[in-house]
């Protein structure tokens, strides 16, 4: 059997292949979320593994799915069953279809909030008393059983975007310590983007996860050099996070919508069409062309992004769609100045 260069997240630690699990590329993340119309077996499907075809060829070298469980407003969630001795399809395919192609995989378990009381998942909250300790108890035991079931992955994000959730430090790290005992993986936890700084347990992961929805400027059209320029703060901030916690850092996720907002708003879902659609797609583009220029310099720290988002099949009602040619198209030339770049 083969050996390749082991990466973890292509941001962490080189550790040991064994002949039970072989090691797969070490380059820089040209990483790409696949998404999903429902509630993720597309990706248990062979339209996935088409895709994944379709990803190599512009130069992706990982992949990441975000399995989901529901979350009430008492603190419970509700996920579906898994049995780790025979996991479901929607979890086991993706990772065998990847490693197939020479691709790493990163797990992201996602908080579905909608029926809730909260906007988005950075505002999922509960107070001191028996939410709080149903919500613990109830995301230990379904993000446990995840991860034993993506045990192949090569990283798992322990938490994506509960920001509001990480002053609770000691549970936090029980949470980590139950992971770790399910999975080799890599371990991350995505912080939003105005939230990184405030995570207290980045030493009890291997790599600083952030969600690069970063503002970078309020002009209407800007060009490439206002994107560029925005950038320098932003990097110097994380590069002092990295400095001070000696941990890698990878962008969990970082996309633009076909919106004259994306600039302004990266994280905004609204899309501009008609005569519009052609002016937001090409800001789009600028906004994301000009984010893998500045970040791959720094790549000694800044261990690549991966990209939100792309579909399995037609998805003609979703949006930040790497998808739409121009992207894709954008997204290939930028990953080939940096495609095979070692770490």
């Amino acid at each position: 059997m083969s050996l390749h260069v082991l990466s973890a997240l292509a941001l962490l630690q080189v550790a040991p292949a064994t002949p039970e699990r072989p090691a797969r590329d070490g380059t820089y993340v040209r990483g790409m979320t696949v998404s999903c119309q429902t509630w993720g077996w597309e990706w248990g499907t062979d339209a996935f593994a088409h895709e994944l075809d379709a990803l190599a060829a512009i130069g992706v070298n990982w992949v990441a799915i975000h399995p989901y469980a529901g979350v009430r407003a008492d603190g419970s969630l509700r996920w579906r069953d898994m049995d780790p001795e025979h996991p479901p399809e929607w979890v086991a395919r993706p990772i065998r279809e990847a490693h197939a192609r020479g691709l790493s995989i990163l797990v992201v378990p996602h908080l579905a909030h909608w029926g809730g009381p909260w906007q988005w998942r950075g505002e999922v909250d509960f107070a001191e008393g028996a939410a709080l300790e149903r919500f613990f108890d109830d995301y230990e035991r379904w993000i446990t059983a995840i991860a034993a079931c993506a045990r192949e992955a090569d990283g798992f994000a322990v938490a994506s975007e509960l920001d509001r959730l990480a002053r609770h430090e000691a549970r936090w790290r029980d949470v980590i310590a139950g992971v770790r005992t399910a999975t080799s993986a890599r371990l991350t936890w995505a912080a939003s983007w105005n939230a990184y700084q405030d995570v207290p347990f980045w030493d009890a992961v291997d790599a600083i996860g952030v969600q690069a929805y970063f503002p970078l400027c309020s002009a209407a059209d800007p060009g490439d050099t206002e994107l560029r320029a925005a950038w320098k703060p932003i990097l110097a901030d994380l590069r002092a996070l990295h400095e001070r916690t000696g941990k890698p850092i990878v962008f969990t996720e970082l996309g633009y919508n076909r919106s004259l907002a994306s600039a302004r708003e990266p994280w905004a879902y609204a899309q501009d069409g008609g005569e519009l659609a052609a002016r937001a797609e090409a800001l789009q583009v600028r906004c994301l062309s000009s984010a893998l220029a500045a970040i791959a310099p720094e790549s000694e720290w800044l261990r690549g992004a991966i990209l939100w988002k792309w579909f399995v099949g037609p998805a003609p009602h979703e949006n930040f769609l790497v998808n739409a040619p121009a992207v894709r198209a954008a997204v290939a030339a930028a990953w080939a100045t940096v495609r095979g770049r070692a770490r």
